[in-house]
């Protein structure tokens, strides 16, 4: 197996659903012994690696380390993820999301700055005498929790100018392709704490039915509009959906208590009015979780991100891109909500994350590679 095929396998047998410790100590070591740039390790595990750092404006590769808990037939009896490679693919936890895209990134960050310095500055060596810009390749922790380790790295300073991050965009449009993703939907998770009074059930009329209470809130939910958006010409669209319900404590009990929980995919710019729920007695709405949408506001970085990919597509034989968005939230929302201009381009295919035959192509993960290579050196 070649280099990338086989770095990958190394990467995704770590487990790293509880703890990415250890994940993140293979890829710090690697990018120690592989590159001369400034390679730190913060508090909360993110591994981030800088040639040129502070110099002109930088473009990184983002990824994420962190998994989702894997399958019982993904793991191994000692606690390790199983990976198999057959048909050009590899499986195992994480290989698609995102250990393999990590892997493409971690060896296009060292083959487009190939060690050379000049002064303080690492760059590659036909380029010794003109860089003027910084690279990064940062890995953060926490990621399918929310972004914990992207918000952390923030809080701590952490600034980039633009970042490719590298979820998944392979066949959105069709076919054979990675798609270049300019805006993705955010995610804020909602819940209705509804309060009423009990009463024996025998005499309804004595008390306030909170599930009745939570039906009528529902009700507004249902009719509620979602915003749409327009990024670079793509169509972004919002949805709201009621997706559990829970009251009652006896089948004789007028309940006094209901919780309605709502997930809602937010575009940028816009939210469903779910305040007005609360016009509905004894209904509180409160937000658990608001993962940011993300809009790519540079159109000539878009393009320039884009015409690399399509450039490797030719080269390869493969179809054409396209620029695209994309349902889920990922970490470009947080850095974009902070000012960095993001893109999504990635191997992940729909319907692999998280599944418990999750695998990544070997042949997409070389063509994300070539184009993180190729745009990283253009930089």
């Amino acid at each position: 197996m070649d280099e990338l095929g086989s770095l990958t396998s190394d990467l995704v047998s770590i487990a790293s659903h509880e703890d990415e410790t250890a994940a993140g100590d293979f890829i710090e070591a690697w990018l120690r012994d592989e590159t001369d740039a400034d390679v730190t390790r913060d508090d909360v595990g993110n591994v981030i690696a800088r040639v040129n750092p502070g110099v002109g404006e930088s473009l990184a590769l983002v990824g994420h380390h962190d998994v989702v808990p894997p399958a019982p037939r993904q793991l191994t009896d000692d606690g390790e993820y199983i990976v198999e490679t057959r048909d050009g693919r590899i499986y195992g936890r994480g290989a698609a999301d995102m250990k393999g895209a990590d892997v493409a990134a971690m060896l296009a960050f060292r083959d487009a700055v190939e060690q050379r310095s000049t002064g303080n500055q690492t760059v590659s060596g036909d380029a010794a005498a003109s860089a003027t810009n910084e690279v990064v390749f940062a890995s953060f922790v926490g990621e399918e929790l929310g972004g914990n380790g992207v918000r952390a790295a923030l809080d701590e300073g952490l600034s980039l100018d633009y970042a490719v991050v590298a979820e998944g965009s392979t066949n959105y449009s069709g076919p054979n392709r990675t798609d270049l993703v300019v805006a993705h939907r955010g995610r804020r998770a909602s819940v209705l704490e509804v309060s009423g009074t009990a009463c024996h059930a025998s005499e309804p009329e004595k008390g306030e039915n909170a599930i009745y209470r939570a039906c009528d809130a529902v009700d507004i939910v249902r009719e509620l509009d979602v915003p749409d958006s327009e990024v670079l010409g793509n169509a972004v669209s919002g949805s709201i959906a009621v997706t559990e319900i829970d009251g009652g404590s006896a089948w004789n009990v007028i309940p006094d208590e209901c919780s309605v929980i709502i997930d809602e995919r937010t575009v940028p710019g816009g939210y469903a009015d779910l305040a007005q729920t609360e016009s509905i007695e004894g209904v509180e709405w409160v937000v658990e979780q608001d993962l940011p949408p993300m809009a790519c506001d540079d159109a000539d970085f878009a393009d320039r991100v884009f015409e690399t990919a399509r450039r490797v597509h030719d080269a390869r034989g493969d179809d054409a891109p396209e620029q695209v968005t994309k349902p889920h939230a990922t970490d470009a929302g947080w850095l974009a909500q902070e000012g960095t201009t993001c893109v999504v381009y990635g191997p992940s295919e729909p319907g692999e994350a998280h599944t418990k035959n999750e695998s990544v192509s070997l042949d997409v993960l070389e063509r994300c590679y070539e184009t993180y290579r190729d745009l990283l050196k253009e930089w």
